[in-house]
């Protein structure tokens, strides 16, 4: 059941990037990723089995992200693609202030929701400079990673080694920042560095399956 929901959440995610762009253009790009920064982070919290490891979600959401940016830099450049990552930065940081000053106010007596938003949001202060920091340092490193394979190998038939190439060394930054800033001392070397392992394994195969995508937006007029 889990592995048949994981690959409609692919499907749904990469074609949500490719909708956005064909609908909305570059604004459509930026605006997916504002939304994909703050769902990844929400999905996150929760812990499933898939091909028999345990994996928190959000990767898939998160990796769309990493599709989205390689479609600012191959159609628009390096510096709409950094863009990019500012705002999704900014929307997750305003997310988090707004999250937290809400948990604060004191809930009517009627309100059914204010326990399940502190299980939600209620984060410690690691956690949070975890996310944000892999966060913006991976995906600042995709940006540039995919200019510097694009600088080498121009042509079109490597825009699959562009995408692969970037997002997979990128992606691996990302997990080893989050994984031992997040949970090192948390748990015990051997519990982490499995964590590392499944979770960069998942995310490799969630940016080889966004590779059609990015041909699909490369035929896109905009």
């Amino acid at each position: 059941m889990n592995e048949a929901l994981f690959f409609i959440t692919i499907i749904v995610n990469f074609a949500g990037v490719i909708f956005a762009y064909k609908f909305f253009g570059k604004m459509g790009v930026f605006a997916w990723i504002a939304l994909a920064t703050i769902v990844a982070n929400v999905e996150v919290l929760k812990c499933v089995d898939i091909f028999g490891m345990a994996l928190t979600l959000g990767n898939v959401t998160y990796g769309s992200i990493f599709l989205a940016t390689d479609i600012l830099n191959e159609k628009y450049g390096v510096e709409e693609a950094q863009k990019s990552v500012y705002l999704g930065f900014f929307a997750l940081l305003m997310f988090t202030i707004i999250t937290q000053i809400d948990l604060h106010y004191i809930s009517n007596e009627a309100d059914f929701a204010g326990e399940a938003m502190k299980t939600l949001f209620t984060i410690t202060p690691r956690i949070c400079f975890a996310s944000m920091s892999a966060y913006f340092v991976s995906n600042m490193m995709d940006v540039y990673l995919y200019k510097f394979i694009r600088n080498i190998l121009p042509s079109d038939k490597f825009l699959w080694v562009r995408n692969n190439g970037a997002t997979c060394l990128s992606q691996l930054f990302d997990t080893a920042m989050f994984t031992y800033i997040g949970f090192a001392g948390v748990f015990s070397k051997e519990v982490v560095f499995q964590l590392f392992i499944t979770t960069y394994l998942i995310k490799v195969f969630i940016a080889i399956l966004d590779t059609p995508f990015l041909y699909l937006a490369k035929r896109i007029k905009k």
